[in-house]
């Protein structure tokens, strides 16, 4: 008897739901969309009503002929894609690429890929919601025709190859004015002076700050100068203290809710150093289900593209559960703890981020992991579990130490907090971003009023006013949520689409506009500033957001936008002259003065003779390139055996043959020290740099043929050849090992006797 035909996007998504279903259903996955609009024409008839041509890409078609035969067989076809408007959309696609029979055809949503979450799908089908799949189609057409409209405007007047967005172009315009404010900025010069006191009947020490001067309060920028510290300082070394007041009071501090999209991605990338796009990556795996031991493939978290910060009434029976095991009663909350979304059109049907088993801890389960799937699902576990303990309990004290001496006064401040119940803290406190003011808290001793004490050692402590701090990914994607710019589904790939197109770039995990951008930026703000305005962008995702509620229909919210712009476009077209800057530096074929253009690996220059192709590197890089041609000049082709030129490519410098096309010979440029290799007396020691924090370590040229690695810099020949000694007595490391997934360590632990922070 033929099988009921289940269909969702991703193959491992349909490996975890087959294990549930005990071969009653075939499940097929669609790999992603299967029709979208063309990709070399507009695809959009925007004379009638904005009706998008779609067509299935060639590497869908494939998948297409299989599922035909499928569903042609098959007498229920249920389609079980993501329950957000794209997997709506895919949905949809797939009754109109397929021709189902909507009389046999059911959709199915659920949160998480569990085996009663799979079965109350089944046993509660619902037909396609048009209302969602017009959302993502009016999203899918305006930017579309933002896109196709503006980016050849942007060839025109700048260089060819670049590209518009209406997301992308807004993320691009706040990194840019982010660092103008940065270039703008002029540090202003303060002081502060920091006491360091000792209470007279004991020997315990506290550090305090001057607020008061000679009946003057002392603000953090009253300092000004080093002459102003000194002078105030002279009075105050000689004065007698003693506490005027001792103030306390108990501070009550409450979890942050579980995670949506933003909150995952803005933690992630502040505790773990994850981009948005590996934080979604990584999610992905966790949620389709990554094979755990004798229960084979399980979905580990709850969807992972949601702005909702509620949990089922299941998920919060367990917590207390896990709570009360790992923690102790003290810990647990006689009711639930109950959070409201902050983010724009949040859909609160949905459920935040939590894992699908609280029971099943990080400790338990890291053995199945890869090292970036331990690190989230064990971030994602405390947030869950943190969201619903006790809050903490700290006393917060504030001191005020009075100076009298020579007629003047003066006071410092001392604050300091002893937490009384660590609450949530125990499993979990969120991390913070670099604009964020840091904790200035101490400890301080038990002091009274009146208390004698005395003034141990007085720093004057010079400042500087800091610029604000670019963009990361966490304070980027904060930015974004707080705009109203995007929905979950497009802060990752925003952000992986403005470092594609090269206008901005990463610097110590920082964006930083590229030149290109600057242009782009400044030429859309300019001539189109309703496209990158924050507003604007906001107003058109609450309007997404109203087709999705079914209070408006797409095709008036595309007219509405469309007309204008077109109008301002033509105009623009007509008024903007294309951008040339022009060099001072004399062409070698015309003479005259070449232009500057950009290609894809940065700025070049150009005769400006029209026809001529003449052109050579900057000077800044040619001399660049001279300093490397003669730091490589007795390289020789691995192949041939003649000379090396200096190439660049789009990750750099290299070098490659001289008889290029003849012999095609490449090699790196090496940063050699001087030594050849003591393993294969062939290759030379070179300079490296390792992932992830980039350390520098030393190895053979011509690895992975010779495995010579050691972390070590030699100085001398008979340091290397000690070093060589060293690394043939243990294992080594280039070579291949037996690939593990990483057991966490025992300072992991959550509850019982090990915090988990």
């Amino acid at each position: 008897m033929p099988k009921s035909l289940i269909i969702v996007e991703s193959p491992t998504k349909a490996k975890t739901i087959t294990r549930f279903l005990a071969g009653k259903y075939n499940v097929e996955a669609s790999f992603g969309h299967v029709r979208d609009l063309p990709k070399n024409k507009l695809g959009v008839d925007v004379k009638h009503n904005f009706k998008p041509t779609y067509t299935i890409p060639v590497k869908a078609k494939e998948t297409i002929e299989k599922l035909q035969k499928l569903a042609d067989s098959a007498p229920e076809i249920i389609l079980a894609t993501d329950e957000d408007r794209e997997g709506e959309a895919i949905s949809w696609h797939l009754v109109e690429a397929l021709g189902l029979d909507k009389k046999k055809t059911k959709r199915i949503v659920f949160h998480e890929i569990t085996k009663n979450a799979i079965d109350h799908a089944l046993s509660n089908p619902r037909s396609l919601d048009l209302k969602l799949v017009d959302a993502q189609q009016a999203r899918r057409i305006l930017d579309r025709l933002v896109g196709y409209e503006l980016s050849p405007f942007l060839w025109r007047k700048i260089r060819y190859g670049l590209s518009a967005g209406r997301v992308q172009s807004v993320a691009v315009r706040l990194i840019v004015e982010r660092e103008r404010e940065i270039q703008k900025f002029v540090p202003d010069e303060y002081w502060s002076l920091l006491g360091l006191f000792q209470k007279t009947s004991t020997k315990h020490e506290f550090n305090a700050k001057l607020v008061s001067f000679d009946g003057t309060a002392v603000g953090k920028m009253d300092i000004h100068n080093e002459a102003e510290a000194k002078k105030i300082s002279a009075n105050v070394k000689g004065m007698d203290y003693e506490v005027g007041s001792v103030t306390k009071r108990e501070v009550k501090r409450n979890p942050s809710p579980p995670f949506i999209t933003s909150t995952l991605q803005q933690e992630a990338a502040r505790k773990l150093g994850f981009s948005a796009k590996q934080t979604m990556v990584v999610a992905q795996q966790l949620y389709e289900g990554i094979k755990v031991g004798d229960e084979g493939e399980v979905g580990l978290i709850t969807y992972m593209r949601t702005d909702s910060v509620n949990l089922a009434q299941s998920a919060l029976e367990e917590t207390k559960q896990v709570i009360l095991k790992e923690f102790g009663k003290e810990y647990t909350l006689d009711e639930p703890r109950i959070f409201t979304s902050r983010s724009k059109g949040a859909q609160e049907a949905h459920e935040a981020i939590r894992p699908t088993a609280l029971l099943r801890t990080p400790m338990e389960i890291g053995q199945f992991l890869d090292k970036g799937q331990f690190k989230l699902y064990d971030l994602i576990w405390k947030r869950t579990i943190a969201c619903q303990m006790q809050h903490a309990v700290m006393d917060q004290t504030t001191v005020l130490v009075d100076g009298s001496g020579d007629k003047k006064k003066a006071q410092f401040k001392a604050t300091g907090s002893v937490i009384k119940f660590d609450g949530f803290i125990r499993a979990y406190t969120e991390g913070k971003d670099e604009s964020d003011e840091e904790d200035t808290e101490g400890i301080l001793p038990d002091l009274n009023e009146g208390d004698t004490v005395k003034l141990k050692d007085l720093s004057e402590e010079q400042h500087f006013t800091e610029p604000p701090a670019r963009y990361t990914d966490a304070s980027l994607v904060k930015a974004l949520e707080a705009n109203g710019i995007g929905r979950p589904s497009t802060y990752a790939p925003t952000l992986t689409t403005i470092q594609d197109r090269g206008y901005v770039e990463k610097e110590e995990k920082k964006y930083k506009p590229t030149e290109i951008g600057y242009l782009v930026n400044d030429m859309l703000v300019e001539n189109f500033p309703e496209i990158v305005d924050v507003g604007f962008t906001a107003k058109i995702e609450e309007s997404f957001d109203e087709i999705a509620e079914g209070n408006q229909e797409w095709e008036p919210v595309i007219s509405d936008f469309y007309k204008p712009f077109k109008e301002h476009l033509k105009e623009k077209e007509e008024q903007v002259e294309k951008q040339v800057e022009v060099s001072t530096t004399p062409c070698p074929h015309c003479g005259k003065m070449m232009l500057v253009k950009f290609g894809r690996n940065g700025k070049f220059l150009a005769c400006p003779e029209p026809g001529t192709k003449i052109t050579q590197p900057m000077p800044e890089e040619q001399a660049q390139i001279d300093a490397l041609k003669e730091k490589t000049k007795e390289e020789k082709c691995s192949i041939c055996g003649s000379a090396m030129d200096i190439k660049r490519g789009r990750f750099g410098f290299f070098l490659g043959c001289s008889r290029y096309p003849e012999c095609k010979g490449i090699s790196k440029i090496w940063n050699k020290i001087g030594f050849k290799c003591p393993n294969c007396k062939t290759g030379d020691i070179a300079e490296k740099k390792g992932r992830g924090r980039g350390k520098p370590f030393w190895a053979c040229t011509r690895f992975p043929d010779c495995n010579f690695i050691i972390n070590t810099k030699p100085n001398t020949e008979a340091e290397l050849m000690e070093l060589y000694e060293k690394w043939k007595e243990g294992p080594k490391d280039g070579e291949k090992k037996t690939k593990r997934k990483s057991t966490p360590r025992a300072s992991r632990q959550i509850g019982g006797k090990k915090s988990a922070e």
